[in-house]
Order: C-alpha cells, then sequence, then structure tokens
C-alpha cells in the first residue's frame, strides 16, 4: 500500500517563472541592438527559468501598474537618441524606475546602456557605474582574459577564469558602493577593471554586467552564465542550479 501511495503521489511542482521585461531599442548604429536584445532574450529564454517581454520603447517606465508585474528589469542598450538630445526620461518614468528596485525588485544593466540619461545622475548611482562619454573607453576588441574575483558570491561561485571576444569596458565612473565579482587587466586603462559586480538599492539588488557587444561575445559560456545567474539573483535574491 505504501509503495501505490508513492506511485501516485503528485510530482513536485515546477517553480512559476521569474517575470522579465527587457529593455532595449535606439542605439543608432553603435551596436546591433535587435541582435543583442534577442540573444540575451534567447539565453534567458533557454535557461528554462525565465518569462521574458522585450519592450523597445523606454517609456513603459512611465507606467507603474505595469511594472508591477515584472520580477526584475533587464536594461540592454545605451539609448542614443536620449543622451545625444541631452535629455532625460520623464520625471515619472525616472520616479517608477527608482521606485520599482528600491521595492525590493531586481535591475540588471548590460554593456552600454549605462551610458544611458546621462543627464539623471540618480540612473549612474543606480547602475553602479556608468559610462561617460569622451571619459570612459576601450582598446580595440580583442580576446581578453577575465577573471572571477569573487569565488563566493553565487552568481560567480564555481565558475572558473574564461576568455571573450569583446570589448574590455574602462574607466566606468562613479563612487558607489559596488561588491566586484569578475575583473580584466586593460591595455587601454593599464589598470584592472570591473566587468561584473552588484549592490544594493534600497531593498532591491542591482547586476552591471559589462560583456555584450554583440551575439558574438554574448554567446560565451561564462557571459550567459552571469546572464542567467545574475538576472535570477536581482529578482529574486538567490540563484538555483
Amino acid at each position: 500500500m505504501a509503495v501505490l501511495l508513492c506511485m501516485g503521489a503528485a510530482a513536485p511542482k515546477k517553480p512559476a517563472p521569474i517575470k522579465v521585461l527587457l529593455i532595449t531599442g535606439d542605439d543608432v548604429g553603435a551596436h546591433p541592438w535587435r541582435e543583442i536584445s534577442e540573444t540575451t532574450r534567447e539565453i534567458l529564454v533557454g535557461s528554462g527559468k525565465f518569462d521574458v517581454k522585450v519592450s523597445e520603447d523606454p517609456l513603459i517606465l512611465e507606467s507603474a501598474t505595469a511594472l508591477k508585474g515584472y520580477d526584475a528589469i533587464v536594461f540592454t542598450i545605451y539609448t542614443a537618441k536620449y543622451a545625444a538630445e541631452k535629455r532625460s526620461l520623464p520625471a515619472q518614468a525616472q520616479e517608477n524606475l527608482l521606485n520599482y528596485v528600491k521595492s525590493g525588485k531586481g535591475f540588471f544593466v548590460q554593456h552600454l546602456a549605462t551610458a544611458s540619461f546621462p543627464e539623471w545622475d540618480q540612473f549612474g548611482k543606480l547602475c553602479g557605474r556608468k559610462w561617460v562619454m569622451k571619459t570612459s573607453g576601450h582598446g580595440p576588441r580583442s580576446v581578453f582574459e577575465s577573471k572571477i574575483v569573487d569565488q563566493e558570491h553565487p552568481i560567480t561561485k564555481g565558475l572558473s577564469n574564461f576568455t571573450t571576444d569583446d570589448e574590455l569596458y574602462a574607466k566606468l565612473q562613479g563612487n558607489e558602493d559596488i561588491q566586484v565579482l569578475v575583473t580584466a587587466d586593460s591595455d587601454w586603462s593599464k589598470k584592472t577593471e570591473p566587468l561584473v559586480f552588484v549592490k544594493s538599492y534600497g531593498s532591491g539588488r542591482v547586476v552591471h554586467n559589462a560583456y555584450g557587444h554583440d551575439r558574438k561575445a554574448l554567446i560565451t559560456p561564462n557571459v550567459q552564465k552571469i546572464i542567467i545567474r545574475g538576472t535570477e539573483w536581482a529578482a529574486t535574491g538567490k540563484v538555483t542550479e
């Protein structure tokens, strides 16, 4: 009888997918932005952990009601139009994004997306470090080694140093407290640069991933793991294997 009861027991319930809003678009030629967003979405959905909606308009941030349905925002691309016009998001969108993260949600920002909204200081603080035009930079795209410098954080636990073909971002600006997970030595800046790091923002969690110039860069196995683990950690505060 015990065996029959065991055989008839329900299978463990699969966890509900993590709801992600991926915001992209408006790159004006600096990057293959649709390729980047589609590859990032492919990586997340392929993990089986996420339900991802893509928006090509950052003004979706004007609706606090719309944001409530998501566990994390993934912001993948530099909004060049805003930067060129030296304008920022509408005040309501700014307030909604900051309140969203402060309330305990996640924010994952990738590659040049931190250069968006240069006139909005709080956005740079949210990102921890930001790309500043004519100050930040990188040498020629190349294959370089990245070093895992925090083996205990859930995002990088168990990962080994790796090589990738990408732009090695350097001289990102800011003085917020950050916890650095991955670094690389830049020939351009002559310094060791933080490429993946995390920070708290209110009750929320922020992950900054400086990799991701194009699909080739994004499909590096450890970069994929950082995107999957980083988004899950930003959304939930933990990483499940």
